[in-house]
């Protein structure tokens, strides 16, 4: 009898925090909250942080070799404020896995050991100054399109901090649109590097937004964000989003898509595209992707490195 009423007190909160969001309260750390909605936060939001981490990884190889010095500038501006991302992210996640007696040094571990995963983009190589361009533009232009989807979250400290996030995005969107600009009015070579490095990043641009919901598949992570209105759209919504804003934009700069397929459906109102390599796509978040080891080894040595500071500030 016992273990009934508990259940239906249980069931009651569960219905009395879906009516708190449901009228568009944000739920606080110290709240009462659902388990599967916790967890959901913890993996999501540790995510996005040290996708913030790692993002800054690629660009910052290119801080020595930028071509003038304001582009040296702008770049370590940006790398700047992307590990400042990063913090901030960390900080919100520290907050729901105290209750699991977790914190910081769990998620730079579960990032060392494969468990804690980063977008796929960031294993890539930037392999010339255009690819500095992609990444402000049209990565962070992705970035922005998915972080402002979730920028009334449900959970308060992240739409909070999202709004901060999303605000300095813009910045770093223009910057990579300003190298975009400069590389494709000025030399032949140049034009012809911005396209080189299109190519190269298309398909892991369309893999960024992840894999089309199945309904063969049954519930998957986006159905639970949506559910517990963390986001508001799906993986391939945010993916037409980017493809209606930019697809105009690139054609405009005379690039060209690398795909043969595209078009627009002007009955369905969507794009149509050649499928990316979805077993591509797990093997990168495998941490086998062209930059995965090196990345990682990266961040494994500053954090050893640098182990003195914080046991200092213990």
């Amino acid at each position: 009898m016992s273990i009934a009423k508990g259940t239906v007190t249980d069931e009651a909160r569960h219905q009395a925090f879906i009516d708190r969001i449901d009228a568009g309260e944000k739920i606080e750390a110290d709240d009462w909250m659902p388990e599967e909605y916790r967890t959901t936060l913890i993996k999501l939001i540790s995510m996005h942080a040290i996708s913030e981490i790692m993002g800054a990884l690629p660009e910052k190889e290119w801080v020595p070799r930028a071509p003038t010095l304001r582009r040296k500038l702008g770049i370590m501006a940006k790398v700047q404020d992307e590990m400042g991302h990063g913090q901030l992210l960390l900080r919100v996640v520290e907050d729901l896995m105290k209750r699991d007696g977790r914190g910081r040094e769990d998620l730079m571990n579960d990032l060392f050991s494969g468990r804690l995963k980063f977008h796929n983009v960031f294993h890539m190589p930037t392999k010339t100054w255009a690819d500095a361009g992609i990444i402000g533009w049209l990565v962070d232009g992705a970035a922005i399109i998915t972080q402002t989807n979730m920028l009334h979250a449900s959970y308060g400290p992240y739409a909070r901090a999202l709004k901060r996030i999303c605000a300095e995005e813009v910045f770093h969107a223009q910057h990579g649109e300003s190298i975009m600009l400069a590389l494709v009015e000025g030399s032949k070579r140049q034009r012809e590097m911005v396209q080189e490095a299109l190519n190269r990043w298309w398909e892991p641009l369309l893999m960024f937004f992840g894999p089309a919901s199945k309904a063969t598949t049954g519930s998957s992570k986006q159905d639970v964000t949506i559910k517990y209105k963390i986001r508001t759209n799906t993986n391939e919504e945010l993916r037409q989003r980017f493809l209606t804003k930019y697809i105009p934009r690139v054609q405009a700069l005379g690039l060209t898509l690398p795909d043969p397929t595209l078009r627009y459906d002007e009955a369905t109102k969507t794009w149509t595209y050649k499928e990316p390599d979805w077993e591509e796509f797990k093997k990168i978040t495998r941490n086998e992707g062209p930059r995965s080891t090196e990345r990682l080894q990266l961040r494994r040595t500053a954090y050893d490195e640098h182990a003195w500071v914080r046991q200092a500030l213990r």
